[in-house]
């Protein structure tokens, strides 16, 4: 393909040179260049692609797309542009051939709920005869290929890159996690999205937003920007959970019409419901009138996630009939309240529960069943909010009998550091503190613990717990590693529980 071809995607350009050099590949790493690739070197949070530009020459690129002129390069043509990053976007669609122009695409964003989420409108779209491709944390995936996910939204070029080569292996839609990062930085910007569901909006990330205000206003562009009907797509919607104090927001800054659900006074809402250690049953109403419903999720978040998958099923125009199906098909989500067995009598679960919003709608799921006991092993990511930390301990130790905090992610920070801070809040409860040693001996007190070992703290857990009890290993889900300092090493829960609960 030609550069001047590739520069009819964008406006607001200015070329310096010729645009008729071939361009055989796109690269935004320097590395990842080869010979006739288009270069884009934009500034990032912890580094200036400019720099790299003399790098990506020796490796071949044949012409480059840039935002400071005063690092133009020589002997290649260049392009400068005011914002990279969406130059980017629009480019690597265009390149790959705008794989979400004729193929229908949901996006989801919020901060808990999203993989959920995905899963059930992947069974929705299946049961009305709609092979989709999802991308998301777990993986980028369609059929029997798996894609390993490197981000929850990968880089603009990487996106329309496996959008190209799922459609070509035969999808004929897409589901899509959204982060905030990925809004803020334009990497979705080339996507032509359908419908776009907002879950709800709690504490995260905001080490890197800095305030609620900009992590909400990074959420807001999909519904402002991205789901604003055009020639295209004429019809769009937005998909808004009513009940999460900024949905309101959400629904009238959005940019389309919007469907709306939740428990009362929402287009989709619920008219009765029963939660079990079995499932959730319930009834709900919807403009297409009612449904009822049978599903193997536990509790009142996965209802909300559940509301919203049927909401989006009825955006893209999808029967009842075969809504209520893909609810009542799928079965499970890796890492989502997932169930390790074992010969214990305990109910062993692993979830990915992160934040104090996502670790207090477990517990009080696992509460409102009645277990005799609640032992609650978790930690708090390093490098990442250190302002959530004690959030996170006092709700373990509200709602736990027992709470283990240990490491989860430490990264480059002292694992004990993360530790303290996370028992300010474990502290402010009534529960009494024990000693790792306390615990090898009885464990009859409500109380809470820190002990950074993650393996030896799931051993602990597994020496206290009796048969009846529930054990939830929050945090990491389906993850399978451990970064330590700036290494991963191999580490997965459920591998862990299985060989210590046996």
């Amino acid at each position: 393909m030609k550069l001047a071809e590739l520069l009819e995607s964008i406006d607001g350009y200015e070329l310096h040179g010729d645009a008729g050099v071939d361009i055989c590949s796109l690269a935004c790493d320097s590395r990842a260049v080869s010979p006739g690739s288009l270069f884009f070197a934009f500034s990032g949070s912890s580094a200036d692609g400019h720099d790299y530009i003399s790098a990506a020459l020796e490796n071949g690129a044949s012409a480059i797309i840039l935002e400071n002129s005063s690092k133009a390069p020589s002997g290649v043509p260049w392009v400068e542009v005011a914002d990279g990053r969406g130059s980017m976007a629009l480019i690597a669609a265009f390149f790959y051939g705008n794989p979400t122009s004729a193929l229908p695409l949901i996006g989801i964003t919020g901060t808990n709920g999203k993989t959920t989420t995905t899963y059930l409108l992947e069974a929705i779209l299946a049961a009305a005869g709609i092979p989709s491709a999802v991308l998301g944390t777990i993986s980028y995936r369609f059929g029997n290929k798996r894609i390993e996910a490197s981000h929850t939204t990968p880089d603009a070029i990487e996106l329309q890159k496996i959008m190209r080569e799922l459609a070509d292996d035969g999808a004929k839609a897409f589901v899509m996690e959204v982060s905030s990062h990925a809004l803020e930085q334009k990497r979705v910007d080339g996507c032509r999205f359908d419908a776009g569901i907002f879950s709800n909006l709690t504490r995260d990330h905001l080490d890197y937003h800095g305030t609620m205000e900009d992590y909400l206003a990074a959420k807001l562009r999909l519904f402002t920007d991205l789901l604003r009907p055009d020639a295209e797509k004429p019809v769009r919607r937005g998909v808004v959970n009513l009940d999460d104090p900024y949905g309101a927001t959400v629904a009238s800054s959005a940019a389309c019409p919007v469907i709306t659900f939740g428990m009362k006074d929402a287009d989709v809402r619920c008219l009765d419901a029963t939660f079990s250690v079995d499932g959730t049953r319930a009834k709900l109403m919807t403009p297409f009138g009612e449904l009822v419903f049978a599903s193997p999720l536990l509790g009142l978040f996965n209802l909300y996630n559940i509301m919203a998958s049927i909401a989006a099923g009825i955006a893209l125009g999808i029967p009842l009939d075969a809504v209520k199906r893909g609810i009542e098909d799928h079965q499970t989500v890796p890492g989502r309240l997932e169930r390790v067995k074992n010969s214990r009598g305990v109910t062993l679960l692993v979830d990915y529960a992160h934040t104090g919003d996502a670790l207090q709608n477990v517990l009080s799921t696992i509460r409102n069943l009645n277990p005799p006991r609640v032992i609650t092993l978790f930690g708090c990511g390093g490098d990442r909010d250190p302002g959530k930390r004690p959030i996170m301990g006092k709700i373990a130790a509200e709602y736990s009998d027992l709470a283990i905090a240990t490491s989860d992610n430490p990264r480059t920070e002292d694992p004990f550091v993360i530790l303290s801070q996370i028992r300010e809040g474990m502290a402010e409860t009534e529960g009494r503190e024990y000693s790792p040693e306390e615990l090898d001996v009885r464990f009859c007190e409500k109380g809470y613990l820190t002990m950074e070992n993650r393996r030896e703290a799931i051993k602990l857990a597994a020496r206290v717990a009796q048969a009846g009890d529930v054990v939830l290993l929050a945090g990491k889900g389906h993850e399978d590693y451990q970064i330590i300092g700036r290494v991963k090493h191999h580490f997965d829960d459920r591998e862990e529980a299985a060989e210590a609960f046996k």
